[in-house]
């Protein structure tokens, strides 16, 4: 074997090392996404309905923020219950109290890690770039809702709390924001920003 063939062989091997690491992340999601892996909650196009048990299920909303990017960010309600099989609409709000336009990208999941696959998402801000210029706040939509499935699971069938938690990530800034997993984040409760933002500077 000649070295312009070995050199040609590594070549194509790290373009297609780069290739899969590039698929790595939207293919992660996907499978989470399909099966309810590590609480990422499913995708559905509508909701079943009123599946007629009176069963109702409470689900909490929590928002984080990750370090590095300070918007305020929380969820319009602090739970909601309902019967598995409606359709539900909830609202977080973000807002951009700096001097400079910021763009953020969201991860989420559910707790207990469980139920991820019985917690369908119709429709979220989640994974979609979000822009908010300076002073600017806007109220992004959530619509799920409860397979009732999870009723019949021996194995979730005595959850009656659901927790639904969104992060965002400065996506200038942060590569790690579009693979979830155990990043370092807070919430901003106490409203403390770098005097460099709130001037503009980055």
């Amino acid at each position: 074997m000649s070295k312009r063939t070995t050199v040609a062989g590594i070549v194509a091997g790290i373009a297609l090392m780069t290739a899969l690491t590039a698929a790595a992340v939207p293919l992660y999601r996907l499978f989470c996404q399909v099966t309810g892996f590590g609480g990422t909650p499913t995708t559905a196009n509508a909701a079943p309905g009123f599946s007629g048990d009176p069963t109702l299920v409470t689900v909490r909303f929590n928002a984080d923020t990750a370090r590095g990017l300070f918007w305020e960010f929380r969820p319009l309600l602090k739970e909601v219950r309902t019967p598995t099989g409606e359709q539900v609409t909830v609202f977080y709000e973000a807002f951009n109290p700096t001097a400079r336009e910021i763009t953020g990208v969201s991860t989420f999941n559910v707790t207990p890690l469980k139920i991820g696959e019985y917690f369908a998402k119709i429709d979220c801000f989640c994974f979609v770039e979000q822009t908010l210029k300076p002073g600017e706040r806007v109220a992004m939509p959530v619509t799920f809702f409860v397979d009732p499935g999870m009723l019949k699971d021996p194995l979730t069938a005595e959850v009656r709390s659901i927790t639904l938690s969104y992060t965002f990530f400065d996506s200038d800034r942060t590569a790690e924001a579009r693979v979830p997993g155990p990043l370092a984040m807070h919430t901003m409760r106490d409203g403390r920003i770098p005097a460099a933002l709130l001037q503009g500077e980055t």
